[in-house]
């Protein structure tokens, strides 16, 4: 087999990827019908595989940009291929993230992708590497908020204008908390660059724990208030109000029984 022809391999698209995809499609086909006799189902499918795709999309970006930056041995991993099971730790990339989003309806950042950084010269290309994952999160996020800000819900089922209202609150925790410069995080990844070699190496123990510290910190209930405050506030900028991400996180969470509320605001 040639150079390029394996080449072309490394960067064909994943047939798991294209599942997921159509997973997506099928079931947001089905909650905008209404052709699903569960709707809370199809919601809930629906809004998990999309996550899946953004969390792809968002390694995918890291990868990407790596790769025109020098890391050319990404290929051979496996992370352009968007294939979730070829990342560094698949359960911290996808299935932890999936998890927190059932749980509590958090967008928690995944990891990771293996970037060979001797390869790549220049800080500048070091903190966009780190800012192209969340950088997607915030693509994907304007777009599952547009038609809100564009007064462009006429028409539009409502338990479909919830799930993508939901799906919006994911993107958009999942950006602000990529974004916060702690170890381990995308955030830090953006600084490091520019920091000394001092402090880079007494920061550097805590990088695996850097997650954990800001889940226990959202654990403490001013902090968390203040975190979903600011969240809602985004998305209050976005056009979306309280009401849709509740009755969204609500269908999605079918396993609890209808809501009331939101089933007669329908």
């Amino acid at each position: 087999m040639s150079t390029a022809t394996t080449r072309s391999a490394e960067r064909r698209i994943s047939p798991v990827f294209l599942g997921i995809l159509a997973v997506t499609a099928v079931t947001g086909w089905a909650t905008w019908t209404g052709f699903a006799e569960q709707p809370g189902v199809a919601v809930f499918l629906f809004v998990t595989a999309a996550w899946i795709v953004s969390l792809c999309l968002h390694e995918y970006a890291h990868a990407r940009t790596a790769l025109h930056s020098g890391d050319i041995t990404v290929g051979a991993k496996g992370y352009l291929s968007l294939n979730p099971l070829a990342y560094t730790h698949a359960l911290l990339s996808v299935v932890l993230p999936v998890l927190f989003v059932i749980m509590g309806g958090i967008g928690l950042p995944g990891g990771a992708v293996f970037i060979e950084r001797g390869r790549i010269r220049g800080r500048w290309r070091h903190s966009l590497i780190s800012a192209a994952g969340p950088l997607t999160n915030v693509l994907f996020a304007v777009v599952c908020t547009a038609p809100f800000w564009l007064d462009a819900l006429d028409g539009v089922p409502a338990d479909f204008r919830f799930a993508l209202a939901f799906l919006a609150l994911l993107q958009v925790t999942a950006a602000i908390l990529n974004f916060l410069p702690v170890p381990g995080l995308d955030g830090y990844g953006v600084i490091e660059p520019w920091l000394s070699y001092g402090v880079k190496r007494q920061v550097e123990p805590f990088a695996p724990f850097g997650l954990l510290f800001v889940f226990a910190l959202l654990w403490v209930p001013a902090v968390n208030g203040a975190f979903f405050d600011m969240i809602d506030a985004v998305l209050r900028g976005l056009g979306i109000g309280e009401f849709e991400t509740y009755c969204g996180q609500s269908l999605y969470r079918f396993w609890e029984g209808t809501n009331d509320f939101c089933a007669v605001s329908r």
